[in-house]
């Protein structure tokens, strides 16, 4: 089918089932990128896979040449969205026939895309050029372009799809993760007798033959662990295990292995509590700031009995510092205390003397270096058998007695290890500064330096794993090449794991009594107890374990037919060409929503001791580069505006020089999943303004159903694709008399098209409002009659309002002005229920939802104002009300002034009557007289 030049991505996407896959893979594990190392706000591969082909094959493609014309469109849709279904699957866990037809289904997607791409080189070069040319390196590759790669989700994809993928980040650790994710699997993934590997099998002559990187990987992962193990495993004694004893000895279990003799307990993560000395100066005890002290709450089901397992904190009469006492139960009650009850907001009481150490006290404590840890418990697993088994401090000081050794030695002796290791081998301790909004709690308590987010025992620990990589270096002559440099940089991965589950920040998860990365939020909160994982245990912190999902992912990713390309650099200088890019895509950074380069200082400072002398280009610096980022930070800019505007600046940058490198005809595909206007206002202005035209949104679900109910926070549960092209010419164009028009038409088919394909709340509006752009965007100028131009944010209240209005009419089922009827206040109650349920919201996006009906949030007759307000003002942030917190007003739903009530009013009325005081339900119809069809409308609405 002949390219016409609009893409399938413009035309049509079946996003439920891309949606549907898209959630799943966030579910899977082993072998996906995302397992590899942590980045923030990765788009799943599947949702990427799907813009990837949709930006380079013709809307054509799938669209019969036979058949009646009033049906070819509806046939073409329905032949992509069975194609689609097969392409965009993630294969991992998938059932053999399953994952041999997504495989099928991704050679059939390359061979459409070089068919398109075969067909517009012939176009631009005038010689006929051909799928058999392309594959054979006599013509190019379609050339796709990430500048904001970040994780490498898109650019892996292009590559799976048979593209030349370019990637470009300014941040040193994405672009280390970029090298392990895009180039050196598919590189060094395969043996190669060139590089001359040492861990290869062993020939019938008994000689090594050549591994690939996986196998390398893995050979010297396990080096540099039992290195490591030889140097502090005596710090992580095995447990003698207390169910052995027999006899005053330990019976020799029938499980063991090379590293657990039988009869021991392999210890994989230690529970702590900080503390402070009690405010009271004449108890003076130890307070401990647990918050709760829960080990492991499980259900039982019908086979099987329940696990609740918690610390009892015991405060003995003339001690002066309390004990943890394992209790474990099948019910929750059966623990016979609430392991809830702990420290609250940093409030603790003394259990010897009640006094309480207020939050005020517990920071200066901290900033005077005077916070404590206490040890509580041990998690350990018993070799061949399932689940955790809790110890306390007590009870495995006890078992350990006749090893003479302790469950972890005084922190002075540690120290004095760590200053020995550091003398020894050049290293240093991270003292590097906690700086900008990795954290704004963690100063407050006087941890001022990357060296306090760890305790001693971690500390050499890490340095430990550092030191032994290091020793690498004396086998690169085995190698040729860079091929140890490859290898370090995985064990590099390796230590920044290690790293992310063994700081003084980590939780323990109760359900899966698994350890919580405190890093993988958007900021590095205060907690009160954590978990330290021991480096040596076979469980989620483990080490091995660690290794284990680095070479699943390497052996996952080197079938691709070439390396990307791969650089760092800032978006708003790209080292290409003009005209260099088939297709552009792109998940840049939400505005203000997170801080990617002051969150990844926290892997920076590790990679740079562990590779930064094979990098050194981009480990110069005491932290990662910030002054060129574009996110807007009010910290760094010194206020709210001028962040904005430097934002706004760097964006603008980006996307001309996206414009610049992009082909003619060629697509800009942008990922945006942040619900502010102003961060809509600003990323639509720079593309409208760097002669980008935005001709259709897409919304596809990128969260796992269990991440997207965070109240209050700027997410949504879908990703939106934005799709643009280049625009031509610098038209004018008229408000009133063109895109206003336009407007209406094009929201009001996207509302209806989204609404039958099931896409509900803040997705729909949203995407409603990205296809309304078009309007907008296909004008360099939009003037009103009198000449003055439309600005972004203008127009974009604009296409919100029709939005609204479109949706209004879906949810009350009317059409036309028969939504007028309903009044203002009402008609904003239904629209913020309807798009984000009971959300609190800032002041932006509240605002959106007075667009077009006649109320205001604020002002002497405000919604928040007054004894009936229908909105509640708190601390910047907007809430709805319910019926059970205004219905008790007697004169709520009543006529006032001669006017009627809002339908609201009159309804939440109604409810708290019928909940209250039913009796009286009928003499307020009989006084209030509110419209009952209307009335019946609204109720409906909100019900739906």
């Amino acid at each position: 089918m002949r390219d016409n030049g609009r893409r399938l991505i413009e035309d049509f996407l079946p996003i439920k089932a891309i949606s549907a896959e898209a959630s799943r893979e966030k579910s899977i594990r082993k072998g996906h990128i995302s397992t590899l190392h942590l980045w923030w706000a990765r788009r799943p591969l599947v949702a990427c896979r799907a813009a990837v082909y949709g930006a380079l094959v013709p809307a054509s493609r799938f669209i019969p040449e036979n058949g009646p014309d009033n049906k070819k469109q509806s046939l073409g849709r329905a032949n992509a969205a069975k194609f689609m279904k097969r392409l965009c699957r993630y294969p991992s866990n998938s059932k053999p026939e399953v994952k041999a037809d997504t495989e099928c289904a991704i050679k059939e997607a390359q061979r459409h895309i070089l068919e398109a791409h075969a067909e517009r080189l012939t176009r631009e070069t005038g010689k006929k050029v051909t799928v058999g040319d392309i594959e054979e390196g006599r013509a190019s590759r379609p050339k796709v372009l990430d500048m904001f790669a970040g994780g490498g989700a898109i650019p892996l994809e292009a590559l799976r799809l048979g593209c030349e993928a370019y990637a470009l980040d300014l941040n040193p650790v994405a672009h280390i993760i970029e090298l392990c994710t895009l180039v050196y699997p598919q590189k060094y993934g395969k043996p190669d007798s060139n590089v001359r590997g040492m861990t290869g099998p062993k020939n019938e002559k008994g000689e090594t033959t050549w591994g690939g990187l996986a196998e390398e990987v893995l050979y010297w992962g396990n080096w540099v662990l039992k290195k490591v193990r030889a140097e502090i495993g005596n710090l992580y004694p095995l447990i003698p295990d207390p169910e052995g004893k027999k006899n005053g000895g330990y019976i020799q279990s029938e499980i063991g292995d090379d590293d657990v003799p039988p009869g021991y307990l392999v210890p994989v993560a230690y529970l702590w509590t900080r503390t402070v000395q009690c405010k009271n100066p004449s108890c003076g005890a130890t307070v401990p700031l647990v918050k709760q002290t829960w080990l492991c709450k499980k259900k039982g089901g019908k086979k099987s009995p329940g696990r609740y397992v918690a610390l009892k904190v015991i405060a003995r009469k003339g001690e002066k510092k309390v004990r943890f006492e394992v209790v474990e139960a099948t019910t929750e009650a059966g623990l016979g205390f609430d392991p809830s009850v702990g420290s609250k907001g940093g409030n603790a009481t003394c259990p010897f003397c009640g006094t309480v150490a207020d939050s005020g006290y517990v920071k200066a404590e901290g900033c005077a270096k005077r916070m404590r840890q206490q040890m509580m418990a041990i998690a350990c697993t018993r070799p061949g058998a399932r689940g955790k088994i809790y110890l306390s401090v007590e009870q495995t000081s006890s078992l350990l007695r006749s090893t003479s050794k302790m469950p972890v030695p005084p922190k002075e002796k540690i120290k004095r290890r760590i200053d020995e290791l550091c003398k020894r081998t050049g290293l240093t301790v991270p003292n590097e500064p906690l700086v900008e909004k990795l954290t704004d709690q963690l100063p407050n308590y006087g941890m001022d330096t990357f060296q306090d987010i760890f305790t001693p025992h971690q500390m050499l620990c890490l340095l430990s794993f550092v030191a032994a990589m290091k020793d690498l270096e004396k086998y690169e002559h085995n190698y040729q090449g860079n091929y140890l440099k490859v290898i370090s940089t995985y064990l590099g991965i390796l230590v920044n794991r290690i790293a992310s589950q063994n700081n003084a920040f980590c939780i323990y998860h109760t359900g899966r009594e698994t350890l919580e990365n405190p890093i993988g939020g958007h900021k590095l909160a205060m907690v009160w107890d954590f978990v330290e994982a021991a480096p040596f245990g076979r469980a989620s912190g483990g080490v091995d374990n660690a290794i284990d999902w680095i070479i699943s992912v390497i052996d996952s990713e080197m079938e691709s037919i070439e390396p990307a390309i791969v650089k760092r650099g800032s978006a708003t200088s790209l080292p290409w060409g003009n005209d260099s890019f088939d297709a552009v895509l792109t998940d840049p950074p939400y505005y203000d929503n997170i801080q990617y380069a002051s969150l990844s200082d926290f892997f920076y400072i590790w990679m740079k001791r562990s590779i930064g002398a094979h990098y050194p280009e981009h480990f110069s610096t005491e932290l990662t580069p910030k002054k060129n980022e574009a996110v807007a930070s009010p910290w760094r800019h010194k206020g709210k505006d001028a962040a904005r505007l430097n934002y706004e600046l760097l964006m603008a940058q980006s996307f001309a020089e996206a414009n610049r490198v992009l082909k003619p005809g060629g697509q800009m595909v942008v990922v945006y999943a942040h619900k502010t206007t102003l961060g809509w206002s600003t990323l639509v202005d720079a593309l409208r303004r760097t002669n980008f035209e935005v001709v259709e949104a897409w919304p596809l679900d990128t969260e796992m159903k269990a991440g997207v109910v965070k109240v209050g926070k700027a997410m949504l549960a879908s990703s939106i694709f934005l799709i643009a092209r280049k625009r031509e010419g610098a038209e004018t164009g008229s408000y009133e008399e063109v895109v206003q028009p336009e407007l209406e038409r094009i929201v009001r088919e996207r509302v209806d098209t989204l609404w039958k394909m099931g896409i509900t709340g803040a997705d729909l509006v949203i995407a409603a409002v990205g296809a309304g752009l078009r309007a907008f965007t296909r004008f360099a100028r939009v003037e009103y009659a009198n000449g003055e131009e439309v600005p972004a944010e203008k127009f974009l209240a604009e296409v919100e309002g029709v939005v609204l209005e479109a949706l209004l009419e879906r949810i009350f089922g009317l059409a036309g002005s028969g939504v007028a009827a309903v009044d203002g206040p009402s008609r904003f109650y239904v629209l913020w229920r309807y798009t984000y349920k009971a959300t609190e919201m800032n002041a932006g996006e509240a605002i959106v939802f007075t667009y077009g009906q006649n109320v205001e949030l604020d002002g002497r007759n405000g919604l928040s104002t007054g004894s009936r307000a229908l909105v509640e003002k708190k601390k910047g942030k907007y809430r709805l009300y319910d019926f059970a917190e205004r219905g008790d007003d007697e004169k709520l739903g009543m006529p006032g002034d001669g006017a009627p009530a809002p339908l609201i009013d009159a309804l939440h009325r109604i409810l708290w009557l019928i909940e209250n005081e039913p009796r009286n339900l009928n003499r307020f119809l009989d006084e209030a007289r509110p419209d009952r069809e209307r009335l019946r409308l609204v109720a409906q609405a909100l019900a739906g």
